[in-house]
């Protein structure tokens, strides 16, 4: 097995045509605390990795490790940039549409970044949902597109407020929209100018 990432949370392994993530344990914790937590996240992600159509498949799963079809395509945060106009803005309005589809089905990402989206050929890929969970709430709707307006404006600026505004055209929720415009102004998501 070969490693391919390392986060805070997991190590990534390659094996043979898949993808390995292994919770880390952390030595900071009270063992059965730690034991607990990388269970239930592993068991959470798994969950919701299983009910979104556009990412990985899950082909194995143990208490702390997510065994999972490997996506050999391009991390959207590589190539967006460079793409010409008219094709960011057919990814960019997918990507919104995807949101849409996984807050229909009531998954929050919790990490919607272009460093968590995959792009192979024509179609788009989300990943690593760790971060991620079930809620019908509006207001977490509107948080989810919210940091992904902010990641698409701290990697993507030169693209990010006509990315966006493509995202919105494929989002098309009126509801989660208009909630978006009010997260923006409080204080805590307050862009700073």
């Amino acid at each position: 097995m070969k490693i391919i990432a390392q986060g805070a949370e997991a190590i990534l392994y390659k094996n043979q045509q898949n993808l390995i993530k292994d919770r880390i344990k952390k030595t900071y914790r009270i063992k059965e605390i730690d034991n607990k937590l990388r269970k239930s996240r592993t068991k959470k992600e798994i969950k919701l990795l299983k009910a979104t159509e556009f990412s990985p498949n899950v082909i194995h799963e143990e208490e702390t490790r997510i065994e999972m079809e490997f996506i050999d395509g391009k991390l959207l945060k590589d190539i967006l940039d460079h793409l010409d106009t008219s094709e960011r803005k057919k990814i960019c309005k997918l990507i919104g549409k995807q949101v849409a589809e996984l807050h229909d089905k009531d998954i929050i990402h919790g990490d919607l970044t272009t460093s968590n989206m995959i792009l192979k050929g024509a179609k788009l890929f989300f990943i690593d949902f760790g971060l991620g969970f079930v809620s019908k709430k509006v207001e977490d709707k509107a948080v989810d597109l919210y940091l992904l307006r902010q990641a698409l404006a701290s990697k993507h600026y030169e693209h990010a407020e006509e990315s966006f505004k493509e995202v919105l055209e494929g989002y098309n929720n009126k509801e989660v929209i208009e909630r978006l415009e009010k997260v923006s102004k409080r204080g805590r998501y307050k862009r700073k100018v």
